[in-house]
């Protein structure tokens, strides 16, 4: 909360506030001047329909000085006081400008700052292409309903990405009310009727992991970028996201401990830990010095930016072709389960920070009671000499 003087409002009492401070006019209540940091401006403080608010008249310099800040406090306290809402009024005129170009622009510098680089970037992109082309020139305050379920309904053969643009279209109109540019509580995306969309499990089998283990190793010797078959590896030998692998740097490495850590991730910072097969690939891979990545890229000093093409080739070599790169995470998840690891545990190794997020490799997981009862009669088998075999003249009521 900024420290509040009381005095006349002066060229020399401006040039004097210290940062964080602001000055109460004694000559005309309801005017003040505030700084923050290097920025100093000029504002209304008064009761607007028995609420109080804070107009901003402007920042100090060209044309507001102490002397027109002090005549703009005056009309517009004259005009609330007689019945004027400057604010709401402010709010109007800002509304009618406001085209959706504009505010997405406001959108992305501002909001945009609180998000990770790699969602603005997605966000930033959708906007420019999908959502652009469907409200270019349009004021942010007339995309009503009906425009967002035409739009939607354009989308509707790739209904992953309809549903998608909805949600980000969504959160900057809640952006967009929230500064002023739309009226409170009008963000009609909440009445659209999502797409549904099919759960798309891909996990591999051991006879395909044999194929994929094969290709990759037969593309090495052939001379395949080593990074691009070592990346492969890593996906699938610790469940890590692609960008994880794209940016990973030799620092994450801690060896005594097996493991990466990460100082950033999708969900913050995140330990990968290595088995003993994964630490083997990245002790293989040779290193250029003076470049910190861990799979470097084409251009000196930068890390690979994209692994799709090279790896569309080597799934169809192996007949995986509608194998995605995402899939070696799932399939790294499902072996984790099938070899007695519990929901909890694979979703700490996957980074994930919701349980249902881990849920959907539940079906993988082998039945409890089946199990149990395997292992009873295992250990009832020893028992018996792993015999169960009746001979015919075995009489089980005699004793021996």
């Amino acid at each position: 909360m900024a420290h509040s003087l009381t005095g006349k409002i002066t060229l020399t009492a401006v040039r004097d506030l210290a940062p964080g401070s602001e000055l109460r006019d004694t000559e005309l209540k309801g005017f003040g001047v505030r700084r923050q940091n290097a920025s100093i401006s000029y504002f209304v403080h008064t009761r607007i329909d028995g609420r109080l608010k804070r107009l901003t008249i402007g920042r100090h310099g060209s044309p507001w000085t102490p002397e027109t800040a002090r005549k703009e406090a005056a009309k517009l306290l004259m005009g609330i006081r007689s019945g004027q809402n400057p604010a709401r009024e402010r709010d109007e005129r800002r509304q009618v400008s406001a085209t959706f170009e504009f505010v997405a622009e406001e959108f992305i510098r501002v909001h945009g700052a609180k998000l990770k680089p790699r969602t603005r970037e997605e966000y930033a992109r959708l906007i420019r292409i999908q959502l652009g082309r469907a409200f270019k020139g349009k004021s942010i305050s007339e995309i009503k309903l009906p425009d967002i379920a035409r739009a939607h309904a354009s989308w509707s053969d790739t209904p992953r990405a309809a549903n998608h643009a909805i949600s980000v279209l969504s959160k900057l109109l809640s952006w967009a009310e929230q500064h002023g540019y739309r009226a409170p509580g009008e963000n009609p995306c909440r009445k659209i009727e999502r797409y549904g969309e099919a759960s798309r499990e891909r996990y591999l089998t051991e006879e395909e992991l044999v194929r994929l283990g094969n290709t990759l190793a037969h593309a090495e010797l052939a001379g395949e970028n080593v990074w691009v078959v070592g990346m492969i590896r890593m996906l699938i030998l610790t469940g890590a996201r692609l960008s994880e692998m794209l940016t990973l740097r030799w620092s994450y490495l801690d060896v005594s401990r097996g493991a990466l850590r990460l100082p950033d991730s999708k969900t913050g910072a995140k330990t990968i830990y290595l088995n003993q097969q994964a630490l083997d690939v990245l002790v293989r891979l040779p290193r250029i010095d003076g470049n910190p990545w861990v799979f470097p890229g084409h251009i000196d000093g930068r890390h690979l930016v994209n692994i799709q093409k090279p790896w569309r080739a080597l799934r169809s070599q192996a007949r995986l072709d509608d194998v995605r790169l995402h899939d070696l995470r799932h399939s790294f998840a499902s072996i984790a389960v099938e070899v007695g690891g519990t929901l909890p545990v694979i979703g700490h190794l996957l980074g994930h920070t919701q349980a249902q997020t881990t849920s959907r490799y539940a079906h993988v997981a082998p039945n409890p009671a089946q199990r149990v009862a395997d292992a009873a009669g295992a250990r009832i088998a020893k028992a018996w000499g792993n015999d169960l075999a009746v001979t015919p003249d075995a009489d089980p009521s005699k004793k021996p």
